[in-house]
């Protein structure tokens, strides 16, 4: 049975999840304002965006080196309200000089929050002795939700309000859960007793036990990217949908995204990860061969829908097996994971829009449909059994 300190631990980390869902949709939903604000091309405004990606692999790699001998919990309580105020100072900048600056802060702090926040979620996972990542996941999506129906609620205020108010409760929620977060104690499961012992045990950390992790963390992000970026493009040009329709092949994938993680925690019990990993690949790719053979919207639309429901396990899975693969808990196979989710976006961003450019849209999707199957392959390396090499 879990103790209240454990109870304690769970709830902190789930306010964790929600502050970051909060403010990454609080910066990208305003993505289009900012680029008519600043009066900026397509070209531009696509190479602004990919200072975030760029910079937040770096800050992950740097979450995993400082959370080895720090903790997650001291990198949390630091990097989660510079967060909030990049968010903040994006809306308030008055030109893309001071923008640029703005977005690589941004970009550094998500990166190291995104790692810090998983390796809290796999230790309070570890405790409980039970999966509890989807359901950290879930709470992170509903609150991407709500900041996006926020922003639509907000539309006529101006810009740095309605990006300000959901960051005073941002910063308000990071304080509140900075304490009640995992001690580095309590991170590791006693197998490195110091700080130097447990960088030590990370500067040794093996990455072949975690490729398939961050290869099938690779692969959904190219599909998530695909569908982030493209499928209104996809509705508009290439099912000709009319202006309130383009939007609904976005929100299937958003909502079955989140029923999925609401009982991904109670199937992955029953079933296994790498069985969960392995449907959910199969779904995925049934979903993007929907997409490329949709003849009409209504089955675009089910058919991103589905993808959602493929690819919503297989982040949360990862961490939880990176987490496995490293007793010691010194984080770093877990921010390596994470650093593959940028890596994934980049990749996925510049390939179907290459071959959206080159052949068409259609053809695009088939990118993340190939990757999306690979996933089902990779699904083994899901149930893997922790390593002695990445103790001391």
């Amino acid at each position: 049975m879990p103790s209240s300190r454990d109870r304690q631990a769970r709830v902190a980390t789930s306010v964790v999840y929600a502050v970051q869902g909060l403010s990454f949709a609080s910066l990208l939903i305003q993505v289009a304002a900012l680029q008519a604000k600043h009066q900026l091309d397509e070209g531009t405004l696509t190479l602004l965006l990919l200072i975030v990606p760029v910079f937040a692999g770096v800050g992950s790699v740097a979450a995993g080196a400082l959370a080895a001998r720090y903790g997650s919990k001291a990198l949390l309580r630091a990097a989660q309200p510079v967060v909030a105020v990049a968010v903040v100072l994006a809306g308030l900048a008055p030109d893309v000089p001071l923008l640029v600056p703005v977005l690589l802060l941004f970009g550094l702090a998500v990166g190291a929050v995104d790692a810090g926040m998983n390796m809290q979620g796999v230790a309070v996972e570890r405790r409980y002795g039970l999966p509890v990542l989807n359901g950290f996941h879930c709470v992170w999506s509903v609150l991407s939700m709500a900041g996006a129906l926020w922003a639509s609620a907000a539309a006529e205020l101006p810009l740095p309000l309605i990006m300000a108010v959901p960051m005073v409760l941002a910063v308000a929620g990071s304080l509140y859960a900075g304490p009640g977060l995992c001690t580095p104690e309590e991170e590791r499961a006693g197998a490195a007793r110091t700080g130097d012992e447990k960088a030590a045990a990370a500067s040794r950390f093996p990455w072949r036990p975690i490729v398939p992790l961050c290869l099938a963390m690779g692969f959904l992000y190219v599909g998530d990217a695909a569908v982030s970026n493209f499928s209104t493009v996809f509705m508009k040009d290439v099912l000709v949908a009319e202006p309130w329709v383009i939007p609904l092949a976005y929100v299937a994938y958003q909502a079955t995204t989140l029923a999925v993680r609401l009982g991904g925690d109670f199937a992955v019990r029953r079933y296994g990860p790498a069985a969960i990993v392995r449907i959910g690949g199969v779904i995925a790719t049934l979903g993007f061969l929907g997409v490329v053979l949709a003849p009409n919207q209504p089955l675009g639309i089910v058919a991103f829908g589905l993808t959602g429901v493929g690819l919503a396990v297989v982040a949360p899975q990862s961490f939880s097996a990176a987490g496995r693969l490293d007793p010691a808990g010194t984080g770093v196979a877990i921010a390596r994971v994470n650093l593959f989710n940028y890596v994934g976006f980049i990749v996925g961003a510049a390939l179907v829009g290459g071959l959206a450019d080159a052949v068409d849209m259609r053809v695009a999707f088939a990118a993340p449909l190939v990757l999306a199957a690979a996933i089902v392959a990779l699904a083994p390396g899901f149930a893997p059994k922790p390593t002695p090499t990445a103790t001391v």
